[in-house]
């Protein structure tokens, strides 16, 4: 089940725990259960976490391979280079033809490089998503304890039963 899902499940039921009789401020719920979802809850949130470290590792591997596959391509395109240009009779074919894989090669690292980083551009928005619709859930739920609690403390001239 979704963290999300988990955090508005225990919302639910302190939204609908019953008041103890004779108290205003205190609610009876299953214990056990609410500490079964909160242990739940627990256990997903490091693992969506760590989902989200493994990306971000995973980002710093393509890149890392993607920048030695550019370093390599640039090293081979450089050494043909000096080969052709070393042959007297094809100098200028070869300095042209040197120059020419070196901007393939560096064409070729600035799009593996834009690839990996529109890749994990996109890991990391949908991580962030997650993340503001997880810490947007939270927050309503503490302003609705916090709402349940001052209704529950409130007193005025004359005792009022609470609205739910």
């Amino acid at each position: 089940m979704d963290p999300l899902d988990r955090i508005d499940e225990i919302i639910a039921m302190v939204e609908s725990a019953r008041s103890v009789p004779m108290s205003r401020t205190n609610y009876m719920f299953d214990r056990g259960e609410m500490v079964a979802i909160l242990d739940e809850l627990r256990a997903e949130l490091p693992g969506d976490l760590r989902r989200a470290a493994a990306l971000l590792e995973e980002r710093d591997k393509i890149i890392d391979a993607g920048k030695r596959e550019a370093d390599r391509i640039i090293s081979e395109g450089e050494a043909e280079h000096a080969r052709l240009v070393s042959v007297n009779e094809i100098t200028v074919s070869a300095e042209h033809e040197g120059a020419r894989i070196i901007a393939e090669s560096r064409a070729e690292a600035q799009r593996l490089r834009e690839e990996v980083d529109d890749y994990v551009d996109t890991a990391l928005a949908n991580f962030e998503q997650f993340l503001t619709r997880a810490l947007s859930s939270i927050e309503r739920g503490r302003d609705k304890m916090h709402a349940l609690r001052e209704i529950g403390t409130f007193q005025g001239e004359e005792e009022r039963p609470l609205p739910f």
